[in-house]
Protein backbone atom coordinates (compact mmCIF):
# COMPACT_ATOMS: atom_id res chain seq x y z
CA UNK A 1 0.00 0.00 0.00
CA UNK A 2 1.17 3.15 -0.67
CA UNK A 3 2.10 5.68 1.97
CA UNK A 4 2.92 9.38 2.83
CA UNK A 5 6.43 10.67 3.14
CA UNK A 6 6.53 12.43 6.20
CA UNK A 7 9.09 14.44 7.67
CA UNK A 8 11.47 13.87 4.87
CA UNK A 9 10.87 16.60 2.03
CA UNK A 10 13.17 19.89 2.66
CA UNK A 11 12.15 22.99 0.44
CA UNK A 12 10.24 23.36 -2.75
CA UNK A 13 9.59 19.19 -2.10
CA UNK A 14 6.42 18.65 -0.34
CA UNK A 15 5.05 15.23 1.21
CA UNK A 16 3.98 13.18 -1.40
CA UNK A 17 3.32 9.37 -1.80
CA UNK A 18 5.70 6.24 -1.29
CA UNK A 19 5.07 3.06 -2.56
CA UNK A 20 7.43 -0.42 -3.50
CA UNK A 21 7.78 -2.66 -6.15
CA UNK A 22 8.97 -6.58 -6.08
CA UNK A 23 12.05 -6.36 -7.11
CA UNK A 24 15.16 -3.63 -8.29
CA UNK A 25 13.02 -0.95 -10.23
CA UNK A 26 14.98 -0.42 -13.51
CA UNK A 27 12.89 2.44 -15.49
CA UNK A 28 9.69 4.49 -14.92
CA UNK A 29 7.87 7.06 -16.67
CA UNK A 30 4.72 9.71 -16.13
CA UNK A 31 1.83 8.98 -18.72
CA UNK A 32 -1.50 10.53 -19.35
CA UNK A 33 -0.47 13.99 -18.46
CA UNK A 34 0.79 12.77 -15.10
CA UNK A 35 -2.69 10.65 -13.89
CA UNK A 36 -0.15 7.56 -13.59
CA UNK A 37 3.77 6.87 -13.10
CA UNK A 38 4.82 3.32 -14.27
CA UNK A 39 7.72 0.89 -13.18
CA UNK A 40 9.63 -1.86 -14.85
CA UNK A 41 11.58 -4.04 -12.40
CA UNK A 42 14.21 -6.42 -12.72
CA UNK A 43 11.80 -9.58 -12.22
CA UNK A 44 10.54 -8.62 -15.41
CA UNK A 45 6.65 -6.79 -14.40
CA UNK A 46 5.51 -3.20 -15.44
CA UNK A 47 3.25 -1.44 -13.12
CA UNK A 48 1.30 1.93 -13.12
CA UNK A 49 0.43 4.08 -10.14
CA UNK A 50 -2.44 6.71 -9.59
CA UNK A 51 0.21 9.88 -9.81
CA UNK A 52 -1.82 12.03 -6.42
CA UNK A 53 -2.49 9.02 -4.21
CA UNK A 54 -0.05 6.23 -5.23
CA UNK A 55 -2.90 3.78 -5.65
CA UNK A 56 -1.97 0.91 -7.92
CA UNK A 57 -3.98 1.12 -10.72
CA UNK A 58 -2.63 -1.73 -12.74
CA UNK A 59 0.48 -4.73 -12.78
CA UNK A 60 1.44 -6.78 -15.56
CA UNK A 61 3.57 -9.21 -13.78
CA UNK A 62 5.19 -11.47 -16.63
CA UNK A 63 5.99 -8.72 -19.09
CA UNK A 64 9.21 -9.64 -20.11
CA UNK A 65 10.72 -12.82 -19.17
CA UNK A 66 14.19 -12.43 -17.19
CA UNK A 67 13.76 -8.15 -16.73
CA UNK A 68 13.00 -4.94 -17.85
CA UNK A 69 15.89 -3.24 -19.57
CA UNK A 70 14.52 0.11 -20.91
CA UNK A 71 11.00 1.84 -21.11
CA UNK A 72 9.84 4.52 -22.80
CA UNK A 73 6.40 6.74 -22.87
CA UNK A 74 4.84 8.06 -26.21
CA UNK A 75 4.93 12.07 -26.37
CA UNK A 76 0.69 11.83 -26.23
CA UNK A 77 1.38 9.90 -22.62
CA UNK A 78 -0.86 7.17 -23.95
CA UNK A 79 1.29 4.13 -24.95
CA UNK A 80 4.06 2.51 -23.03
CA UNK A 81 7.21 0.66 -24.15
CA UNK A 82 9.20 -1.92 -22.82
CA UNK A 83 11.97 -3.82 -23.17
CA UNK A 84 14.05 -6.84 -21.89
CA UNK A 85 15.84 -9.74 -21.78
CA UNK A 86 13.57 -12.01 -23.63
CA UNK A 87 14.47 -10.03 -26.35
CA UNK A 88 11.21 -8.53 -27.14
CA UNK A 89 9.74 -4.89 -27.34
CA UNK A 90 5.96 -4.83 -25.79
CA UNK A 91 3.62 -2.06 -26.44
CA UNK A 92 0.89 -1.23 -23.28
CA UNK A 93 -1.86 0.87 -22.92
CA UNK A 94 -1.16 3.56 -20.21
CA UNK A 95 -4.32 3.54 -18.99
CA UNK A 96 -5.11 0.02 -18.29
CA UNK A 97 -1.69 -1.65 -18.87
CA UNK A 98 -3.58 -3.89 -21.42
CA UNK A 99 -1.21 -5.04 -24.29
CA UNK A 100 -0.99 -3.35 -27.96
CA UNK A 101 1.43 -5.30 -29.13
CA UNK A 102 4.71 -7.23 -28.68
CA UNK A 103 7.28 -7.67 -31.17
CA UNK A 104 10.47 -9.85 -31.50
CA UNK A 105 13.85 -8.16 -31.88
CA UNK A 106 16.24 -10.94 -31.74
CA UNK A 107 17.75 -13.41 -29.38
CA UNK A 108 19.52 -11.18 -27.29
CA UNK A 109 18.87 -8.58 -24.45
CA UNK A 110 16.99 -5.45 -26.12
CA UNK A 111 18.80 -2.45 -23.82
CA UNK A 112 17.12 0.69 -25.06
CA UNK A 113 13.98 2.00 -26.30
CA UNK A 114 12.63 5.44 -26.94
CA UNK A 115 9.89 6.89 -28.76
CA UNK A 116 10.68 9.59 -31.59
CA UNK A 117 9.46 13.24 -30.36
CA UNK A 118 5.86 12.73 -32.56
CA UNK A 119 4.96 9.01 -31.28
CA UNK A 120 5.53 8.03 -35.03
CA UNK A 121 8.20 6.02 -34.61
CA UNK A 122 10.08 3.64 -31.92
CA UNK A 123 14.08 3.07 -31.93
CA UNK A 124 15.20 0.02 -29.91
CA UNK A 125 18.64 -1.77 -29.90
CA UNK A 126 19.73 -4.75 -29.26
CA UNK A 127 23.47 -5.78 -29.16
CA UNK A 128 25.27 -3.69 -31.97
CA UNK A 129 22.25 -3.35 -34.10
CA UNK A 130 19.17 -0.76 -34.25
CA UNK A 131 15.95 -1.30 -35.69
CA UNK A 132 13.22 1.52 -36.20
CA UNK A 133 9.82 0.40 -35.76
CA UNK A 134 5.99 2.15 -36.43
CA UNK A 135 3.88 3.47 -33.39
CA UNK A 136 2.28 0.12 -34.01
CA UNK A 137 5.12 -1.98 -33.32
CA UNK A 138 6.00 -3.19 -36.93
CA UNK A 139 9.97 -3.22 -37.95
CA UNK A 140 11.02 -1.01 -40.63
CA UNK A 141 14.43 -1.29 -40.75
CA UNK A 142 17.63 -2.95 -38.80
CA UNK A 143 21.02 -1.13 -39.28
CA UNK A 144 24.37 -2.79 -39.33
CA UNK A 145 26.41 -3.62 -36.54
CA UNK A 146 27.64 -1.02 -34.89
CA UNK A 147 31.43 -1.48 -33.91
CA UNK A 148 30.42 -2.46 -29.97
CA UNK A 149 27.53 -2.74 -28.40
CA UNK A 150 25.29 0.37 -28.46
CA UNK A 151 25.36 2.44 -25.16
CA UNK A 152 23.17 5.03 -25.85
CA UNK A 153 20.13 6.16 -28.33
CA UNK A 154 18.22 9.26 -28.58
CA UNK A 155 16.02 11.15 -31.12
CA UNK A 156 17.33 14.15 -32.42
CA UNK A 157 14.28 15.18 -34.65
CA UNK A 158 11.10 12.41 -36.20
CA UNK A 159 13.65 12.02 -39.09
CA UNK A 160 17.03 11.54 -37.39
CA UNK A 161 18.24 8.81 -34.80
CA UNK A 162 22.02 9.39 -32.73
CA UNK A 163 23.75 6.46 -32.21
CA UNK A 164 26.88 5.98 -29.47
CA UNK A 165 28.77 2.61 -29.24
CA UNK A 166 32.76 2.80 -29.08
CA UNK A 167 34.30 5.08 -30.62
CA UNK A 168 31.74 7.03 -32.24
CA UNK A 169 28.43 8.95 -32.51
CA UNK A 170 26.27 8.00 -35.59
CA UNK A 171 23.12 10.06 -36.93
CA UNK A 172 20.84 8.26 -39.33
CA UNK A 173 17.60 8.87 -41.36
CA UNK A 174 14.88 7.37 -39.97
CA UNK A 175 13.25 6.75 -43.22
CA UNK A 176 15.93 5.14 -45.39
CA UNK A 177 18.39 3.33 -42.46
CA UNK A 178 21.21 5.63 -44.35
CA UNK A 179 24.12 7.36 -42.31
CA UNK A 180 23.76 11.18 -42.08
CA UNK A 181 26.63 12.20 -40.10
CA UNK A 182 29.55 10.29 -38.17
CA UNK A 183 31.60 11.82 -35.01
CA UNK A 184 34.40 9.67 -34.41
CA UNK A 185 36.38 9.89 -30.61
CA UNK A 186 39.00 6.93 -29.88
CA UNK A 187 37.26 6.18 -26.41
CA UNK A 188 34.26 3.92 -25.06
CA UNK A 189 30.59 6.43 -25.07
CA UNK A 190 29.22 5.20 -22.19
CA UNK A 191 26.71 8.27 -22.02
CA UNK A 192 24.54 10.69 -24.59
CA UNK A 193 22.69 13.75 -24.72
CA UNK A 194 21.85 16.06 -26.75
CA UNK A 195 20.65 19.93 -26.86
CA UNK A 196 16.75 20.78 -27.37
CA UNK A 197 18.20 22.70 -30.32
CA UNK A 198 20.11 19.74 -32.06
CA UNK A 199 23.12 21.82 -32.24
CA UNK A 200 25.65 20.23 -29.36
CA UNK A 201 26.07 16.58 -29.31
CA UNK A 202 27.31 15.25 -25.33
CA UNK A 203 29.39 12.09 -24.52
CA UNK A 204 30.58 10.53 -21.12
CA UNK A 205 33.90 8.75 -22.06
CA UNK A 206 35.13 5.46 -20.11
CA UNK A 207 38.22 8.02 -20.36
CA UNK A 208 36.55 9.86 -17.10
CA UNK A 209 36.08 12.75 -19.62
CA UNK A 210 33.14 14.84 -21.29
CA UNK A 211 33.49 14.97 -25.29
CA UNK A 212 31.37 17.16 -27.03
CA UNK A 213 30.84 18.22 -30.85
CA UNK A 214 28.69 21.30 -32.60
CA UNK A 215 27.13 19.76 -35.33
CA UNK A 216 26.83 23.59 -36.31
CA UNK A 217 30.29 23.91 -37.04
CA UNK A 218 32.08 20.09 -36.49
CA UNK A 219 33.97 22.26 -33.71
CA UNK A 220 34.57 19.43 -31.08
CA UNK A 221 35.88 19.83 -27.15
CA UNK A 222 37.14 17.57 -24.41
CA UNK A 223 36.14 18.63 -20.82
CA UNK A 224 38.46 16.43 -18.62
CA UNK A 225 39.46 15.73 -14.72
CA UNK A 226 35.84 13.45 -13.64
CA UNK A 227 36.84 11.41 -10.91
CA UNK A 228 34.92 8.76 -12.23
CA UNK A 229 33.32 8.15 -15.90
CA UNK A 230 30.28 10.66 -16.15
CA UNK A 231 27.69 8.54 -17.07
CA UNK A 232 25.26 11.01 -16.08
CA UNK A 233 24.74 13.67 -18.95
CA UNK A 234 21.48 16.54 -18.85
CA UNK A 235 20.89 19.47 -20.99
CA UNK A 236 18.63 22.36 -19.89
CA UNK A 237 15.50 23.00 -21.76
CA UNK A 238 17.07 26.34 -23.36
CA UNK A 239 20.53 24.23 -24.36
CA UNK A 240 22.51 26.69 -22.49
CA UNK A 241 23.40 24.31 -19.77
CA UNK A 242 25.01 20.66 -19.95
CA UNK A 243 25.05 19.29 -16.12
CA UNK A 244 27.45 16.37 -15.80
CA UNK A 245 28.09 13.64 -13.18
CA UNK A 246 30.88 11.45 -13.14
CA UNK A 247 31.53 12.19 -8.99
CA UNK A 248 30.06 13.47 -5.99
CA UNK A 249 29.67 17.22 -7.33
CA UNK A 250 27.54 18.11 -10.32
CA UNK A 251 29.80 20.00 -13.02
CA UNK A 252 28.13 22.68 -14.99
CA UNK A 253 28.94 24.12 -18.52
CA UNK A 254 27.15 26.74 -19.64
CA UNK A 255 27.06 27.18 -23.73
CA UNK A 256 26.40 31.13 -23.72
CA UNK A 257 28.52 33.07 -25.83
CA UNK A 258 31.63 31.55 -26.83
CA UNK A 259 31.87 28.80 -24.05
CA UNK A 260 32.35 26.28 -22.28
CA UNK A 261 35.92 26.13 -23.82
CA UNK A 262 38.09 28.36 -21.72
CA UNK A 263 35.39 28.82 -18.98
CA UNK A 264 34.76 27.86 -15.32
CA UNK A 265 32.33 25.44 -14.86
CA UNK A 266 29.65 25.48 -12.29
CA UNK A 267 30.00 23.00 -9.27
CA UNK A 268 27.36 21.62 -7.26
CA UNK A 269 27.97 20.35 -4.13
CA UNK A 270 25.96 18.42 -1.47
CA UNK A 271 25.70 14.86 -2.40
CA UNK A 272 28.36 12.26 -0.64
CA UNK A 273 28.08 9.93 -2.90
CA UNK A 274 28.59 9.74 -6.89
CA UNK A 275 25.74 10.97 -9.12
CA UNK A 276 23.54 8.29 -10.59
CA UNK A 277 20.90 10.50 -12.16
CA UNK A 278 20.48 14.16 -13.18
CA UNK A 279 17.23 15.26 -15.12
CA UNK A 280 16.14 19.12 -15.70
CA UNK A 281 12.64 20.61 -15.15
CA UNK A 282 11.06 20.97 -18.76
CA UNK A 283 10.60 24.85 -18.39
CA UNK A 284 13.02 25.82 -16.07
CA UNK A 285 16.43 26.35 -15.54
CA UNK A 286 16.00 23.28 -11.57
CA UNK A 287 17.57 20.50 -12.17
CA UNK A 288 16.96 17.41 -9.98
CA UNK A 289 19.67 15.31 -8.97
CA UNK A 290 20.03 11.41 -7.35
CA UNK A 291 22.87 9.94 -5.82
CA UNK A 292 24.34 6.33 -4.79
CA UNK A 293 23.68 7.27 -1.65
CA UNK A 294 19.70 7.75 -1.68
CA UNK A 295 19.91 11.85 -1.69
CA UNK A 296 17.42 13.50 -4.31
CA UNK A 297 18.27 17.47 -4.76
CA UNK A 298 16.59 20.17 -6.87
CA UNK A 299 18.81 22.93 -7.73
CA UNK A 300 18.33 26.55 -9.20
CA UNK A 301 20.89 27.46 -11.74
CA UNK A 302 21.93 30.37 -13.76
CA UNK A 303 23.02 30.91 -16.85
CA UNK A 304 26.86 30.51 -16.20
CA UNK A 305 26.11 27.35 -14.40
CA UNK A 306 26.10 28.21 -10.99
CA UNK A 307 23.13 27.58 -8.31
CA UNK A 308 22.17 26.36 -5.35
CA UNK A 309 20.05 24.05 -3.75
CA UNK A 310 15.98 24.53 -3.70
CA UNK A 311 15.37 21.70 -1.62
CA UNK A 312 15.94 17.57 -0.96
CA UNK A 313 14.86 14.64 0.25
CA UNK A 314 16.39 11.15 1.04
CA UNK A 315 14.99 7.81 -0.22
CA UNK A 316 16.06 4.49 1.06
CA UNK A 317 18.25 3.07 -1.16
CA UNK A 318 20.81 4.02 -4.57
CA UNK A 319 18.74 6.78 -6.80
CA UNK A 320 18.14 4.56 -9.89
CA UNK A 321 16.68 7.71 -11.53
CA UNK A 322 14.73 10.62 -11.05
CA UNK A 323 11.47 11.60 -13.34
CA UNK A 324 9.71 15.04 -13.54
CA UNK A 325 6.10 15.54 -13.96
CA UNK A 326 5.02 16.82 -17.47
CA UNK A 327 3.97 20.04 -15.45
CA UNK A 328 7.28 19.65 -13.91
CA UNK A 329 4.79 20.06 -10.79
CA UNK A 330 5.85 16.87 -9.05
CA UNK A 331 9.11 14.57 -8.94
CA UNK A 332 9.42 10.91 -8.96
CA UNK A 333 12.61 8.58 -8.04
CA UNK A 334 12.91 4.95 -7.84
CA UNK A 335 15.76 3.51 -5.80
CA UNK A 336 17.72 0.48 -5.32
CA UNK A 337 15.66 -0.79 -2.75
CA UNK A 338 12.26 -1.34 -4.65
CA UNK A 339 11.25 2.29 -3.73
CA UNK A 340 8.89 4.62 -5.36
CA UNK A 341 8.93 7.98 -4.00
CA UNK A 342 6.76 11.40 -5.48
CA UNK A 343 7.16 14.97 -3.94
CA UNK A 344 5.17 17.68 -4.92
CA UNK A 345 7.09 20.54 -5.95
CA UNK A 346 6.23 23.76 -4.94
CA UNK A 347 6.22 27.03 -7.13
CA UNK A 348 9.40 28.68 -6.59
Amino acid sequence: MPKLVKNKARGVLQNGFFATVDDYPIAGGWGLNGKLFAVGDASGSVQAFDGTSGRKIWKNSEAHVGGIMSMSVSSNGKQLASVGQDGQLALWDFADGQLQHRTEIGSGWVEHVAWSKSGNHLAVSSGRVVTILSSSGDKIWSSKNHPSTVSALEWVTDQELSTACYGRVTFFNTSSGKENERLEWQGSLVSLALSPDGNVVACGSQDKSVHFWRRSNGQDSMMSGYPWKPSELAFSHDSILLATGGGEDITVWSFEGNGPEGTTPGVLEFHKAPISSLAFSHHQRHLASGCREGGVVVWSLGRRGGGHALGGAPVNGSVENVYWRPDCRSLAAIDSEGGITVWRVKKN
